[in-house]
């Protein structure tokens, strides 16, 4: 059962819910067996078309502060770069995200060196986030195990049960609610989101919270993973070792004109894309009971970006479900095989056709924390009264 609006959530939608029951086998059967198969030369064509939309993109802009260009539409040329440099720029992080889970090449060795060149290329620590997502693949929206983006119970952010029939505490937290703090909280987690979460596991269980991606003896990590984690860190050096000789032989203002902020602009789109996948007050958590690996893997929403984006990301955006059920299989197989889930899954498969600004708006107002003593909890919201229990 999907529900698409948040007014239609019931105050115990956990005890309503009836979760999904598919194996494995039912979903692959219904999906042709060509579209499991991976070829070297298709995808590394889309990473040549990506890089030549890069490197085209990057001698335009070398024009931009020449005589070439009249000074009036400098800034909006920079603005048009950026823009266009960032989406380029994210094609090419999807595509070195294939490569993490094999679903590049038939070669294994081929996926971990051009996935390794291409994250190292965007300061991604290769690797060391390949092994987290991994594990978040392998226990998608388990409360206990999952890796990334796993939801706060009410007790952690110290919500009363009656929070609105506390004067005090609502009077202190209105705030969180208003629309300039979730504008604030919206912008800041797309542009500083990915290198807080790097640095700090900050969205991820309670027990590796705080822990770095490039520190190998992280409780991220098992012990015969440290070299791979250490391997990672000096991809990532590598390339702000090569970004400060380009400062030192251009500037710093070309650097960052050129490389920082389409930086910026790829990451910001990354934490947009995975956080709309993974939240939304339709998406159920479950505990160890009634967790299995389909049912987590169908906790994800398959959004529109529009055409261009949706191609530009590689389908990374609307086929997430067939993604996480089959996360070896090609991107350029994905929209053939969504079509064939969706019929299998029926009411099951989420999609949200929300503009995804709006949803990023929406979801961080709605999705607070997770409540009840159930087995299948959802998000609710501080601020809205059916969303608190009556005990």
């Amino acid at each position: 059962m999907t529900i698409k609006t948040y007014k239609d959530l019931p105050v115990d939608y956990d005890k309503v819910y009836q979760p999904p029951n598919f194996t494995i086998k039912e979903l692959r059967d219904a999906v042709p067996a060509h579209c499991f198969k991976k070829s070297n030369l298709k995808s590394f064509s889309y990473v040549l078309v990506d890089l030549a939309a890069i490197l085209t993109l990057g001698y335009l802009a070398t024009f931009i502060d020449t005589d070439f260009v009249p000074s009036v539409l400098r800034v909006p040329a920079w603005l048009l770069y950026w823009w266009f440099q960032g989406i380029a720029g994210t094609g090419i992080w999807v595509l070195g995200h294939e490569c993490g889970h094999g679903a590049f090449s038939p070669q294994r060795w081929v996926n971990n060196l051009a996935g390794f060149i291409m994250h190292s290329a965007l300061l991604v620590p290769y690797y060391s986030w390949k092994i987290t997502h991994s594990n978040h693949h392998k226990a998608t929206n388990n409360l206990i195990r999952d890796e990334v983006f796993v939801p706060k119970r009410r007790s952690e952010i110290n919500v009363p049960s009656r929070a609105l029939s506390t004067p005090s505490w609502f009077e202190e937290t209105i705030y969180e609610d208003t629309p300039i703090y979730t504008l604030y909280k919206a912008i800041s987690q797309t542009f500083l989101g990915w290198q807080i979460y790097l640095f700090t596991n900050v969205t991820g269980p309670k027990y590796a919270r705080g822990a770095s991606h490039f520190d190998p003896n992280a409780p991220l990590f098992k012990p015969d993973q440290y070299h791979q984690v250490i391997l990672s860190a000096i991809g990532v050096l590598t390339t702000l070792c090569l970004l400060v000789v380009a400062a030192f032989l251009t500037s710093a203002s070309t650097v960052v004109k050129f490389y920082g902020i389409p930086y910026l602009l790829v990451h910001g789109w990354l934490v947009t894309i995975t956080y709309l996948q993974h939240t939304d007050p339709s998406v159920p958590y479950y505990t160890e009971k009634e967790w299995n690996f389909v049912r987590g893997a169908l906790c994800t929403v398959d959004r529109d970006y529009g055409w261009f984006l949706n191609v530009c990301f590689h389908h990374i955006t609307d086929t997430h479900v067939a993604h996480h059920i089959f996360s070896q299989m090609p991107h350029y197989h994905a929209v053939e095989a969504t079509q064939h889930i969706k019929r299998k899954l029926g009411k099951y498969y989420n999609f949200d056709n929300t503009h995804f600004a709006l949803a990023v708006y929406s979801n961080i107002r709605r999705c607070k924390f997770v409540d009840g003593d159930g087995d299948i909890l959802f998000y609710h919201n501080t601020s809205t009264p059916k969303d608190l229990k009556t005990e």
